[in-house]
């Protein structure tokens, strides 16, 4: 998926594919059970055969030891899975036993190298792609009920009228109730041209309705929302797909002529990456390129040999060559993330703000397997321009058996240089210029986002007043009507004092503390204590409640306007803002 080099997957030859088309359901599922012992067995072959050719064009001893090794092992691995499948006391499925077996020994490398099967490759393309067939939704369950939680402008679900907050009863008249979502997501998808019928409920209330749809082709945009904000452009990135660096560019364009409509001087520009886990690498490359000079080093990646370094360099002019940039990251930045953030750090082309980045600096080849699989697995590492390693040292258990022949090394002292000569550090991951991070969230207000409750709430508001002016929501009295609906849903949040309280007493209970009425009542003041200072919390946080569920129900008229008064609320943006509207401070950071 990140590989520089990754060969596509093999597409199935055209007789597998009328196979595919054409075959009972039931009987293709037992072809795909007799397959699957070859199409696992097909990986320990591959292995044999590499490695023969290898030893045949070398005379070293090292490699015929090796060759020793992995054939020994091999037979083993045969041996101990033959005598399993024909002994063990209950009958044992000859593939998927194969494939826990690939998957466990995967596990000892890394989290990222794994093995595909036919459904988890095709998965892998759609990722890639950020192409699928469907009707342009995305689901989330939210109380064991299953909500439209997106709607993508221009595809059937949108023009069929389906909205946000829309609770999906059935698929093709069967119940999504017994199914889990994965399940579910897999029925909406399909071919393109085939149709799927939703039978839904409006905003979670009104009545059953039915809507047949044809699905198409759904290309999802990896910038999901820009604009102008004063007189900052502000840009989300969420992946690193085949279409990111077009997408990014073409919205970059649409904000900067808007803003020369508007005869507005942009003081800067906000690139958005935060929970952004990565992607390709040369989009990665190509992204960097629309901010960077032409012929700059963005990224390196070595792999276990000699000479294998590919150094990747932009070829292009770069389209806002010096309009001032802050990076946003945080923690859930990864991989090509990383990699644009850290060639900006180091070339000195902009300020990165917010968190430590995740330490994803690993380089995954796709590798075409037979009958339709895929071996996605770690070839390389990634090193900044300066040399830095990004991939943070991997924790493994102390019963992982030690397959590595030398240990895995990262120094988070050694320090690097960016080009105006500013320190910064390895040990995996990118730290930020200016560390900025949000206020965390209430164990409240986690609780009520898990339930669903601001979700559920704003769908009612928007069945009872679907023609609402969300210009007007600041003066809707939400968090007292939202309080009362928590009540009616019998909501009962304990926060972690009550609950060591709850502990304690039933310990004490145990404990034959059942007559000791004097230590009984001190439990019951002390549970109205704990009671009256939860109470006070809760008002405390009532602003950031108040603002989550108006940011809820706008999203329910407009989530192009949900999406903006986010970034509104959002005080790591804020801080970018600032910064950038501060050009003093800015360039102190780059030239200290």
């Amino acid at each position: 998926m990140n590989g520089p080099t990754a060969p596509r997957r093999l597409k199935a030859h055209s007789g597998e594919r009328f196979m595919k088309r054409h075959l009972s359901e039931s009987f293709r599922r037992g072809f795909n059970r007799w397959l699957r012992p070859l199409a696992a067995v097909s990986v320990v072959t591959m292995l044999i055969a590499a490695h023969s050719a290898r030893a045949e064009a070398s005379t070293v001893s090292d490699d015929r030891n090796s060759f020793f090794a992995i054939t020994k092992s091999i037979d083993l691995f045969g041996e101990v899975y033959k005598s399993v499948f024909q002994n063990y006391v209950d009958p044992v499925d000859a593939g998927e036993f194969m494939y826990s077996g690939i998957d466990r020994m995967l596990d000892q490398l890394d989290p990222y190298s794994t093995f595909l099967d036919e459904v988890q490759s095709d998965e892998l393309d759609e990722l890639t792609s950020g192409r699928y067939a469907g009707i342009g939704i995305t689901i989330g369950m939210l109380s064991g009920q299953l909500f439209v939680t997106s709607v993508f402008e221009g595809q059937a679900a949108a023009n069929a009228g389906m909205k946000v907050g829309d609770l999906i009863v059935a698929i093709n008249g069967e119940k999504v109730s017994t199914r889990s979502i994965d399940e579910v997501r897999k029925s909406i998808k399909g071919v393109p041209g085939s149709s799927v019928t939703l039978s839904v409920r409006k905003d979670g209330q009104g009545p059953l309705q039915s809507h047949t749809l044809t699905r198409g082709e759904i290309r999802v945009n990896t910038v999901p929302y820009s604009a102008l904000f004063g007189s900052s452009l502000y840009v989300q990135l969420n992946n690193f797909g085949e279409h990111s660096a077009d997408e990014l560019r073409t919205a970059i364009l649409t904000i900067m002529k808007q803003a020369e409509k508007d005869h507005i001087d942009l003081n800067g520009m906000v690139l958005d990456m935060r929970g952004n886990p990565g992607g390709l690498l040369n989009v990665a490359v190509d992204v960097a390129a629309l901010f960077v000079e032409k012929g700059s080093r963005v990224v390196s990646t070595r792999g276990r040999s000699d000479g294998s370094e590919k150094v990747y360099v932009t070829r292009v002019d770069p389209l806002v060559p010096s309009l001032p940039l802050v990076v946003l990251i945080d923690g859930e930045s990864a991989s090509a993330a990383e990699i644009v953030s850290g060639a900006i750090q180091e070339l000195d082309r902009g300020i990165i703000v917010g968190e430590n980045s995740f330490g994803k600096g690993l380089v995954q080849s796709i590798i075409p397997l037979p009958y339709d699989h895929v071996l996605k697995l770690t070839t390389a590492k990634y090193y900044t321009p300066s040399g830095r390693l990004i991939q943070k040292p991997l924790s493994r258990p102390d019963k992982h058996r030690k397959v590595f022949l030398a240990p895995d090394t990262c120094d988070s002292t050694k320090a690097f240089f960016t080009v105006n000569r500013r320190k910064v550090y390895g040990g995996g991951g990118i730290r930020p210029d200016l560390a900025f991070s949000p206020q965390a969230p209430s164990e409240y207000l986690k609780m009520l986002e898990k339930e669903g409750l601001l979700f559920r709430y704003a769908s009612r508001f928007h069945l009872r007043q679907p023609e609402f002016q969300i210009s007007k929501i600041a003066e809707a009295p939400v968090f007292g009507e939202f309080s009362n609906f928590v009540k009616t849903e019998k909501f009962n949040y304990r926060s972690k004092p009550q609950k060591d309280l709850d502990s304690l007493k039933v310990r004490f209970f145990r404990n034959g503390g059942t007559d000791d009425q004097e230590l009984a009542s001190r439990f019951e003041a002390l549970e109205q204590s704990l009671a009256s200072w939860n109470s006070k919390r809760l008002v405390n946080d009532s602003t950031r409640i108040s603002l989550g569920i108006r940011r809820e129900i706008i999203r329910h008229y407009d989530q192009r306007a949900a999406m903006r008064q986010a970034v509104v609320d959002d005080t790591v943006a804020a801080k970018a803002f600032s910064l950038l509207a501060d050009p003093k401070s800015y360039q102190t950071l780059l030239r200290p």
